[in-house]
């Protein structure tokens, strides 16, 4: 096959990955993206010729360009090194399965390798502090809740191995037929992958359309101040920031009013833990409350906390310019009621480039370079473990702050602490109008159906909105607008299995890819020694 033809399946693979990825893509075209890719791994394989590696790295170059783009509104270099980097592990991950297939059965047969491999890839990808997990394959059916009703039991991973399974069940039908040269043979593989697309979707409908809210009513106010986050959240004081949202949640709050919702970047005040009290913001905010028997305010803040004498420095600890001491900053969620104890959360899951440097061998030279999203930069203090609020009735609520939400089984750990009700609290306005913030509300409707929780969603320059338990996005606001919506949502304390087991589907792919792994090794080493 000529070096042409190659290069144009695997720009097709990349093409078709693209083409199927929300806002407007056509998902089903997620089901034949890797067959290209596909087929240059088997004549690669079959003519023992090189560049697998990087035939399927342009394909995910392609893939990460057309998808992520927007990542350039925020820094070029940054995005640069985002395509490179993303695209280049997981052209590793098809390398290794390429090269497992060979050791393991002289590329006669094994794709069934690369389904193990992909998952426990895209797991690893969530755990570490170069994650960029947009991409994962389960993500592309978030516009698509009717279809996904099942991720309660399995979470994106479920999507993910959906993805996977038919791509190589195709892949094996096409290249029966093309060897064939005609059907004979194949009526049962595509009969097998009709039933494979039809019954998830059937059975998801079926769920969809049948289901019904649970849990306790209650009503909840979102503000989106929508306050420019490169400009004019700096030239604003921070208590006419807050008012702006002050006044637009006025009207819709009542005595009936369980929570008011403001976006990550509310208030700009520099507060210092060590004294809550004195901070301006949080007390007016406090005397707001106080009007009010149940009434809870959820918001977004930076914080501050001192390095106490003797305590261990992490890579996130910053030094003071004028005095040998140092301080941690946070990106920090607060929930502020009548009890007058301000409840705090720091945001755990920190976007790669813009709150979290690598610190760790080769990597480390990039700690100097971040990417400004029009916040405080460069790496954060962070909480270890995910925290719960709890309202003067004991219920309990899981706060996300922006990239928190893309992370199902980080979630599912809040649910499993008490959470009823999810608030995701974002400062989405450094995209710009484009695919990034929509892309980003998607996925709320992915954590809705694995967790059955309403998703309430403030973000700063839009777009706010309601979640329901089927995953339907109401109420949706206006992009760069000011807006306020209010919704009686459903407050549960049911657990779906996923939320009680998490990403298991991953962790039994990270346990068999390791020990396929140790196998192939151990055959491509015996195979040659043996030619020897």
């Amino acid at each position: 096959m000529k070096t042409k033809y190659l290069i144009s399946l695997s720009v097709l693979s990349g093409v078709l990955l693209a083409a199927s990825w929300p806002e407007n893509g056509f998902t089903l075209l997620v089901f034949v993206a890797l067959v290209p890719l596909l087929f240059i791994q088997k004549y690669i394989g079959n003519s023992n010729k090189k560049g697998m590696f990087l035939y399927s790295w342009l394909a995910f170059v392609i893939w990460n360009v057309l998808t992520t783009w927007w990542i350039w509104n925020s820094t070029s270099a940054g995005s640069v090194a985002a395509f490179v980097l993303n695209a280049m592990f997981t052209a590793i991950v098809f390398q290794l399965f390429h090269l497992s297939k060979k050791w393991f059965y002289d590329n006669k047969k094994g794709n069934w390798i690369l389904m193990f491999y992909w998952i426990s890839w895209e797991y690893l990808h969530l755990n570490w502090d170069l994650s960029w997990s947009w991409l994962n394959l389960g993500n592309v059916f978030a516009g698509k809740p009717q279809w996904i009703q099942w991720y309660e039991y399995t979470g994106t991973f479920g999507g993910g191995l959906w993805v996977l399974v038919l791509n190589i069940l195709i892949f094996s039908v096409l290249d029966r037929v093309i060897e064939q040269k005609n059907l004979k043979g194949s009526y049962l593989g595509i009969v097998t992958a009709v039933l494979l697309i039809l019954v998830p979707i059937s059975y998801s409908l079926y769920v969809y359309n049948n289901y019904e809210e649970k849990g306790k009513s209650m009503d909840v106010v979102v503000v989106q101040p929508n306050i420019d986050p490169y400009h004019e959240q700096y030239t604003l004081s921070p208590d006419s920031i807050l008012n702006r949202s002050l006044y637009l949640a006025k009207p819709l709050i009542d005595e009936n009013t369980r929570y008011v919702v403001l976006p990550e970047s509310a208030l700009q005040e520099d507060i210092w833990e060590g004294t809550l009290t004195n901070s301006k913001t949080i007390n007016k905010i406090y005397d707001y409350v106080k009007q009010y028997d149940k009434l809870n305010f959820v918001t977004g803040a930076t914080t501050y906390s001192m390095v106490k004498y003797g305590e261990h420095l992490t890579n996130a600890a910053r030094k003071f310019s004028n005095i040998d001491k140092y301080y941690y900053a946070y990106n920090t969620a607060l929930l502020i009621n009548k009890s007058g104890v301000v409840q705090v959360h720091h945001k755990s899951k920190l976007v790669p480039g813009v709150e979290i440097m690598p610190s760790w061998g080769i990597l480390k030279p990039l700690e100097k370079i971040t990417i400004d999203l029009g916040g405080t930069t460069g790496t954060l203090g962070r909480d270890k473990e995910p925290l719960v609020f709890l309202d003067l009735d004991s219920i309990g609520s899981s706060p996300l702050i922006c990239y928190e939400s893309i992370y199902g089984e980080f979630v599912g750990k809040t649910i499993k602490r008490g959470g009823q009700i999810i608030f995701v609290i974002t400062n989405d306005g450094w995209w710009g109008n484009t695919p990034g913030y929509r892309q980003h509300l998607l996925f709320s409707s992915l954590r809705a159906i694995e967790t059955r929780r309403w998703v309430v969603r403030s973000a700063n320059t839009g777009t706010s909105a309601f979640v329901n338990q089927r995953g339907d996005i109401l109420q949706q606001t206006e992009y760069w607008k000011p807006a306020v919506i209010k919704q009686t949502v459903k407050a549960d304390d049911k657990l779906t299995y996923y939320v009680k087991n998490g990403d298991y589907l991953a962790n039994i792919s990270a346990y068999i890819s390791a020990l396929v792994f140790l196998i192939a090794i151990t055959q491509g080493f015996l195979k040659k020694k043996k030619r020897l």
